[in-house]
């Protein structure tokens, strides 16, 4: 806990610390000598696709993962498109998908023609509620897109029990979870197919991303879908495709760049041990905090049979019923003067389910909102449909990833700090309808 006495730099005091995010302590990737004759050496090639990295990563990454297939993509959003097409989702189609997630893991259903569905999160793990779930499916539904919040897994063997009994595929969007196990298997072995993307996260490449299967008609269909360069006999089996080969069927080129994958290599040889002490230091962040009121970390509880992988951006829950009701905008507002700077939002921005996109916009020009463009019903979910997901704050903490405890040990001072003169920011509190927005306008 904070020193007894020392007041806030809300108040015109000196902040607990002068927070840098290019500092060592959080800068990631992390990048060596290497990485980068990794990628001189797909340059000075002058062939890039003659370099054999794409096809090398996707063995090394399908072995990592523990499945048979991996087709690299250009991006997450493609993975999660192309997975979305593999698994059947068609016109008139809905999917299951979470609201407070980025935007990624939905929109690519309208691609399909699909409608999109939501439902509501569990309060300690922010990942889709597995009984919210099953009451929302229909003759419709094609698929559940389950996402591993922030590398944390989701309820996987009761989804797939949903999915096998409903006649349901199950999608993982992985994006946060390179390397995150559930009962000894890795996200993106957990479910009928897996996407993940590699723009910012555990592996970041700048862009690229990736399918992973063990079923080989959606590796087929994957493939079809938008690799047309691929789309032939000596990597499609499915003789009904191959009557199609060599243009894409979603007549979109996802292929990922020789350099993202040469880039892609060097980090996951490292991905292991790096993950290792990423947790140490997150774990003992967390274990500094643990019974300071209002702060929730976000993470299994001891002796669970998950792990958070690498821990990508680090969120906490905060709790204002232990707090005497201070708003967590108004306590992430005294942790920003203390000098880090907090962001506030419904999990990891505010839900879709009210955005305009998802209840008002006419994409294609149809005369009806793109939502609903294909469906019989109105699935359109409006304030007070999802409590949970409204109701949740989350809030951003240091993303360390070096293990340095004196330092560590500050940060989490900061919030204990912050915590223990709580009562001295409830006459000023702007509550949460008043939101800090990150740098891509989420809040």
């Amino acid at each position: 806990m904070a020193v007894q006495g020392q007041s806030l730099a809300l108040f015109d005091h000196a902040p607990t610390l002068r927070h840098d995010p290019d500092d060592v302590l959080f800068r990631w990737p992390i990048l060596e000598p290497e990485d980068e004759k990794a990628v001189l050496d797909v340059l000075r090639l002058h062939n890039f696709e003659g370099s054999g990295n794409v096809a090398a990563f996707e063995a090394e990454f399908a072995d990592f993962c523990g499945v048979g297939y991996a087709i690299a993509q250009v991006n997450g959003t493609s993975a999660v498109l192309a997975a979305l097409y593999a698994a059947g989702v068609r016109p008139g189609d809905e999917v299951i998908v979470p609201s407070a997630t980025y935007w990624a893991t939905a929109l690519p259903v309208y691609s399909l023609g699909a409608t999109i569905v939501f439902a509501d999160v569990q309060p300690t793990t922010m990942n889709l509620d597995p009984e919210d779930v099953e009451r929302r499916i229909t003759d419709r539904t094609r698929a559940i897109v389950v996402v591993h919040m922030l590398g944390y897994p989701a309820d996987m063997a009761r989804f797939r029990e949903i999915g096998d009994r409903h006649g349901v595929r199950i999608i993982e969007d992985a994006s946060h979870a390179h390397g995150s196990l559930y009962r000894k298997q890795r996200a993106g072995a957990l479910a009928d197919i897996a996407a993940f993307s590699f723009s910012g996260k555990p592996i970041a490449v700048g862009e690229g991303g990736i399918v992973v299967t063990e079923d080989r008609q959606m590796h087929d269909r994957v493939i079809a879908w938008g690799q047309n360069f691929r789309f032939h006999e000596n990597y499609v089996e499915d003789a009904e495709l191959l009557r199609f080969k060599g243009l894409p069927l979603g007549g979109v080129t996802s292929r990922m760049h020789p350099v993202s994958a040469a880039l892609a290599r060097q980090q996951l040889r490292r991905l292991d041990s790096r993950m290792e002490e990423v947790d140490a230091a997150m774990t003992y962040f967390w274990d500094c905090l643990d019974g300071v009121p209002g702060i929730v970390p976000h993470r299994p509880p001891a002796g669970d049979d998950r792990t958070m992988g690498a821990w990508y951006q680090p969120h906490g829950i905060y709790d204002s019923n232990a707090l005497s009701g201070l708003s967590a905008h108004g306590f992430m507002k005294a942790v920003r003067a203390e000098g880090f700077p907090s962001y506030t939002r419904n999990i990891i921005r505010e839900p879709l389910h009210l955005h305009p996109v998802l209840n008002e916009v006419d994409v294609y020009g149809v005369g009806r909102p793109t939502r609903i463009q294909n469906s019989p019903r109105d699935v359109r979910q409006p304030l007070g449909s999802l409590p949970v997901t409204e109701g949740l704050r989350a809030f951003s903490v240091p993303p360390f990833k070096r293990f340095d405890a004196p330092r560590i040990r500050r940060y989490a001072d900061l919030f204990a700090k912050v915590a223990e003169h709580h009562r001295e920011l409830l006459s000023t509190d702007p509550g949460d309808d008043a939101v800090v927005v990150d740098e891509r306008g989420n809040g």
